[in-house]
């Protein structure tokens, strides 16, 4: 499967267009990045991937990394040291199996706009915009050939 297969130029566009707008209501930074595979631990590499991306360059802390390995059927939610400062340890399970679902429908890009709207609702209790909120990180879906 291409990347185009997973995730059609209609469908990265709509996951932008839902990052925009999530980040409208947060200072927080969402990064969506599709790879074909992960070998190993999701979570293990969604934080190898963190660092490589240099996610943990925002201002506050609190960039959010919501990776899919779509040959592999796996994916990860993580967030900064300043987000996990300040949530429940259970904090991103409503996002994880609203992607689980909409994976197992082959509904990918519904699926990350959904989270991704859920994820900039909910940050914006922790981190609302402020005067000095800029955009950080590039709304673009990232892509790798893991």
């Amino acid at each position: 499967m291409e990347f185009n297969d997973f995730l059609p130029p209609a469908g990265r566009a709509m996951v932008e267009k839902a990052i925009e707008q999530a980040e409208k209501r947060t200072s927080g930074e969402i990064v969506v990045h599709i790879t074909r595979r992960c070998k190993g631990n999701p979570m293990k590499a969604a934080v190898k991937l963190f660092n490589k991306l240099g996610l943990y360059r925002t201002r506050r802390r609190n960039a959010v990394l919501v990776t899919v390995a779509f040959e592999s059927r796996r994916f990860a939610i993580i967030g900064d040291k300043g987000i996990d400062d300040v949530v429940p340890p259970d904090f991103w399970n409503i996002e994880k199996e609203t992607l689980a679902a909409h994976l197992a429908e082959q509904r990918p890009a519904e699926g990350l706009c959904k989270v991704v709207e859920e994820i900039g609702n909910r940050l914006a209790a922790y981190f609302p915009p402020d005067a000095v909120d800029n955009n950080e990180i590039s709304n673009e879906v990232t892509y790798s050939d893991n």
